[in-house]
């Protein structure tokens, strides 16, 4: 883990995340792996950086913000939400309990926000 100290900087981009495949029970097509670590924890919102490499895996979200800092994806609802392209610079808020697909093309790397 990497921890964000006050008064300090990391670099999300560059940080070395232990890559796991995804469940099988969540894996749909190809091999995708995720990796994470949390940074810290800012008045109750924990700070983290996600990634993804290329495939297509469900989820099951939680309330969360996040910021594309690279990679691209899709992320399709179960429900009749429109889907999102995401890249990098796109800022993005998922609902807790969405279940999603997200087939990734390019590794995504993500800064989250979650309560």
């Amino acid at each position: 883990m990497t921890e964000l100290l006050p008064n300090s900087v990391v670099h999300a981009t560059s940080l070395d995340l232990t890559p796991e495949r995804v469940p099988a029970g969540q894996s749909v097509q190809g091999e995708p792996r995720t990796g994470s670590t949390t940074l810290t924890d800012f008045h109750g919102v924990e700070v983290g950086v996600w990634e993804m490499t290329p495939g297509v895996a469900t989820d099951v979200e939680v309330d969360e913000v996040f910021i594309v800092l690279a990679g691209v994806a899709t992320i399709e609802f179960a429900d009749d939400t429109p889907v999102l392209q995401v890249g990098p610079g796109d800022v993005v808020r998922l609902a807790a309990g969405a279940e999603t697909v997200w087939t990734v093309t390019e590794t995504v790397r993500k800064v989250y926000l979650t309560s």
